[in-house]
């Protein structure tokens, strides 16, 4: 990310993007002392439906019109739009770990004000993240057996060339 000096923002922009965050995380935390609190075992599922909906927001097509009046995308690559507060909030719509605390937000406030709505957004988003690192590993997988396919034939194109070779001489 550029320095706020090589980008058409000013700090009063970030400025107004934290207050909004910590006014929101305070609001969540005074509401919260009321509330039933969440379990360390709730962690894992929210951070896994964090991960799922953060890439949702951020990279997925689906969401490009969520996007789209803060950031640029040509050809696979995104750029924050426009100048003060728009390119500011394009910053965030194109940085994963910055939306990831606004949805690790969202997500523990619905979890903690509709305890059955958050449970089940929650294992919803979780179980689309738990496809996302089986289709990684699936491809991963596919890749590793096609290059090990590939290498008993080089093995025995260059046993060959030794055999043809040793005839030779």
């Amino acid at each position: 990310m550029k320095p706020i000096s090589q980008t058409p923002t000013e700090p009063a922009d970030y400025a107004l993007i934290s207050l909004a965050y910590g006014g929101a995380l305070a609001g969540l935390a005074a509401s919260a002392r009321r509330r039933e609190p969440l379990g360390a075992a709730e962690l894992v599922p929210l951070s896994a439906a964090t991960f799922a909906l953060t890439k949702l927001v951020v990279r997925e097509k689906a969401e490009a019109w969520l996007r789209q009046p803060f950031v640029e995308e040509d050809g696979g690559e995104r750029r924050p739009r426009g100048r003060r507060m728009r390119y500011a909030v394009g910053e965030l719509l194109t940085c994963t770990r910055c939306m990831g605390a606004w949805t690790a937000l969202g997500l523990v406030g619905l979890r903690l004000h509709a305890p059955a709505t958050g449970r089940t957004v929650t294992s919803v988003l979780a179980v689309s993240a738990g496809n996302d690192v089986v289709q990684a590993a699936f491809t991963w997988l596919c890749g590793n057996a096609n290059r090990m396919q590939e290498q008993p034939v080089s093995r025995e194109r260059h046993a060959a060339g030794r055999r043809r070779a040793s005839q030779r001489t």
